[in-house]
């Protein structure tokens, strides 16, 4: 089914469904983006929403092109939870999905199978879907994607606390429960209502699902909602996402993702040979192969100690975490 327009929206019942999509100079992709989703093959009519802050490419004007609804936001307003807040305040769909303007839906049946994910039980919180590299995706990051998305199932299932002992004990069955992507997700309004996203600085999805399943909640995995959602990070970009991951997880979570420089020796060398089997195992032409030959050592020792100067944050002055941190640098910009 279309999505409606802003006056069906006014003179008709609500839309099953809300896509939010939080904006930034989307440039060329996320006119793709637009695309697949007005394209989407719903049997009930569904509403788009992009909150842009601050775009300086043309991307309201390509979003007014497509007939979406478009909201503004001065770039200093703008917070990966409260954004995202204010987009479900402004819709007004039962269930309500979340895209990043470089998340393109892999088919016109990628909200169907999300929303229909957050209906396989009652007390299903949200869902997530699957990331897929994009073709240009460079080999070590589409097989790390590949592994991560299948440790949740191939077929859409549901998964809850149910054992409160093993979760206080065991980081990976928490980080296990309360993994959620908002770049490719949906949530029902009520549950919402309840739970709103936490205005944090980065990880408001993981921390969103924390509080949703120790609230009782459940959370689904629709593994056919699938997203094409890929970076290629060199050195320095890898370094700087590294360091707002972990300086995310230890303040949000406690986790330490590189307790000292003697583990991130070894997990350095256990990651190094590791990406170069997958190199072999890629059989990629032998020029490709020599690059990345001495590359990996390269952006794995980036990534790690972006891991460590992370989780070390709160020894660290302001200005440099300000410097350090890509997520910061790109809403100043």
């Amino acid at each position: 089914m279309s999505p409606v327009s802003e006056v069906e929206e006014t003179a008709s019942i609500p839309p099953r469904a809300s896509v939010v999509i939080p904006v930034k100079n989307g440039g060329e992709l996320l006119v793709r983006v637009l695309e697949r989703i007005l394209a989407q093959d719903t049997p009930w009519p569904f509403e788009v929403l992009v909150i842009d802050s601050g775009s300086r490419d043309g991307s309201q004007a390509r979003v007014r092109e497509f007939g979406v609804r478009l909201h503004e936001i001065p770039p200093a307003e703008f917070g990966h939870g409260r954004t995202r807040n204010l987009g479900v305040s402004l819709t007004r769909g039962a269930a309500v999905a979340f895209l990043t303007q470089d998340a393109l839906p892999a088919d016109e049946h990628w909200l169907r199978r999300l929303v229909e994910a957050t209906e396989l039980a009652p007390d299903t919180a949200g869902a997530f879907g699957p990331h897929l590299p994009y073709p240009d995706c460079n080999p070590i990051t589409a097989r790390e994607l590949a592994l991560h998305f299948q440790g949740f199932g191939e077929s859409p299932n549901v998964v809850r606390l149910e054992d409160p002992e093993r979760y206080a004990r065991e980081p990976g069955y928490r980080q296990y429960l309360h993994y959620f992507s908002s770049n490719n997700a949906c949530i029902r309004r009520s549950v919402w209502e309840r739970v709103p996203l936490p205005e944090v600085d980065f990880a408001e999805d993981q921390l969103w699902a924390q509080k949703a399943v120790e609230a009782g909640f459940a959370k689904a995995y629709a593994p056919g909602a699938r997203v094409y959602h890929s970076h290629n990070f060199g050195v320095r970009e890898g370094y700087r996402r590294a360091f707002d991951e972990s300086r995310a997880l230890r303040r949000l979570f406690g986790y330490v993702l590189v307790p000292n420089l003697r583990h991130l020796q070894g997990h350095w060398r256990r990651m190094v040979w590791r990406d170069w089997r997958w190199i072999r195992e890629a059989r990629l032409p032998w020029s490709r192969t020599l690059g990345w030959w001495w590359r990996i050592p390269l952006l794995n020792l980036a990534r790690l100690s972006g891991f460590y100067l992370g989780g070390r944050q709160e020894h660290l002055p302001e200005w440099l975490v300000e410097r350090l941190s890509r997520d910061k640098t790109l809403q100043r910009s």
